[in-house]
């Protein structure tokens, strides 16, 4: 990642964030609701963690044939993504409650997705909500040698196969959570003296992650050893598989709202300027997918209103559906793009032409 400091613009003629945030503040005012969560996330939040724990818990009490206890490993993988999107997003994002308390609480949700908050959110709330889809700094769209997420990027021949095999490396994102991403993140994280809001201490944020690792893995590995009268390579395939569902949704969630053609990738110049102000640098740079689809923006968390989720990311997702008609508008008004696309199936596409491209050498002047 590059150290260099970069700046946004600060000139917005149009005022566009300024108006934008008086309507919507207005909305909330004249529909006297909270911007956290309501009673529709916290009931949704108990059905995610039940679609989570309850197959673990079958697991482990029920005598079921093993191609059944397969398949509730897919269902805890569901659940997790779930959890992770639904419960665990908002709540580090402070807008799942209105309280504190139970914003770090069901933030902790992460230390049994194989994740740990420090990390998550230095990478999400401070690298990836700040520098959205600038190389180099967002390491959201870093996926090391192997993956092509930026046309900055450097080209290796590897990548035009891309488009094959990308998807197929897509599920293993939170089983590298659990493994070795996060010791590499607070490694390189806490040596920048990187953080969100007040730096931690150091020794403490080490001793949290290990005890938490060892709580994981007693839960999901040590603790079906020692019950099930199954052997450990299935246990681990079981382990595997639970992982590799909840990588491959969380993974394509993230890529069809920034690695589309709408979504730009910009560069500061050579004194570490950009073009727009960050308001309007999420417009260009984060896109919609299937806004009109219920299910999707329920299951996950309102994260295909990607948009609205990055101007305002301390308002809970549970009312992005409302405030996108006046983020549309506003947009329009001041002749701004406001990238979408109207189908699941069109960004799958989209993105999948994204890795394409990006996947051909690249042909330089």
């Amino acid at each position: 990642m590059i150290n260099k400091t970069i700046h946004f613009s600060r000139i917005d003629k149009a005022a566009f964030f300024k108006t934008l945030n008086k309507k919507v503040n207005t909305y909330f005012k004249e529909n006297k609701i909270k911007r956290t969560g309501n009673w529709s996330l916290y009931s949704k939040a108990i059905i995610m963690f039940a679609v989570f724990l309850v197959p673990l818990l079958l697991i482990l009490t029920v005598n079921m044939p093993q191609w059944a206890l397969l398949l509730l490993t897919v269902v805890i993988g569901i659940g997790m993504a779930g959890v992770g999107m639904n419960v665990m997003h908002d709540s580090n994002h402070d807008s799942f409650s209105s309280k504190k308390w139970v914003n770090k609480l069901m933030g902790s949700s992460i230390y049994i997705l194989a994740g740990n908050v420090y990390n998550w959110k230095v990478q999400h709330n401070v690298l990836h909500h700040t520098f959205t889809n600038i190389e180099g700094y967002d390491e959201d769209i870093d996926a090391g040698r192997i993956i092509r997420f930026s046309k900055h990027a450097k080209w290796l021949k590897i990548h035009k196969f891309q488009k094959y095999y990308s998807f197929l490396l897509y599920g293993l994102l939170t089983i590298n959570w659990a493994i070795t991403t996060d010791f590499k993140q607070m490694h390189r994280y806490l040596k920048r003296k990187l953080s969100y809001g007040k730096f931690p201490n150091p020794t403490k944020e080490w001793t949290v992650l290990i005890i938490t690792k060892i709580v994981y893995y007693f839960l999901w590995i040590v603790l079906p050893l020692l019950v099930l009268d199954i052997a450990w390579w299935k246990i681990l395939i079981g382990f595997f598989v639970m992982h590799y569902t909840a990588g491959m949704i969380l993974s394509i969630v993230f890529q069809l709202a920034h690695i589309v053609p709408k979504a730009e990738t910009p560069l500061p110049d050579k004194e570490g300027n950009l073009e727009h102000t960050w308001a309007v640098h999420q417009l260009f740079t984060t896109a919609n997918f299937a806004p009109n689809n219920k299910f999707v923006s329920w299951y996950t968390g309102g994260l295909n209103h990607q948009v609205e989720h990055h101007i305002f990311p301390h308002i809970s997702h549970v009312h992005y559906g409302n405030i996108a008609k006046i983020v549309k508008e506003t947009a329009s008004e001041f002749n701004l793009p406001y990238n979408e696309y109207k189908t699941f199936k069109k960004a799958l596409i989209e993105h999948f032409n994204q890795l394409k491209t990006l996947g051909t050498k690249p042909t330089y002047a």
